[in-house]
């Protein structure tokens, strides 16, 4: 698992250590966690929810009146430093 899969890992555990049911999704850049937030959460709840989530790079919010609260965060992965990072003909 990269990095970033095990930074969204331990959000998703602290998630559900919050009461929610994290879902993970590994992308090319970035790693996900999303979880629908039930309308009866807690402030206590809400507070870890908060302090799990500023770990991530990104994180939102999506509510409607169709769907429900949708918590979402992103964890990119790093860029590497060494190689041919400038391409072909890049010259330093």
């Amino acid at each position: 698992m990269s990095a970033s899969g095990v930074t969204a890992a331990a959000l998703a555990v602290r998630l559900s250590a919050a009461g929610l049911r994290p879902r993970m999704e590994e992308r090319t850049r970035f790693t996900t966690v999303e979880a629908e937030v039930p309308d009866m959460l807690s402030a206590n709840s809400w507070r870890e929810v908060l302090d799990a989530v500023a770990e991530a790079d990104r994180f939102g919010l999506v509510a409607t009146s169709l769907n429900g609260r949708t918590l979402w965060a992103v964890v990119r992965k790093t860029v590497p430093t060494t190689g041919d990072v400038g391409g072909p003909g890049y010259q330093r």
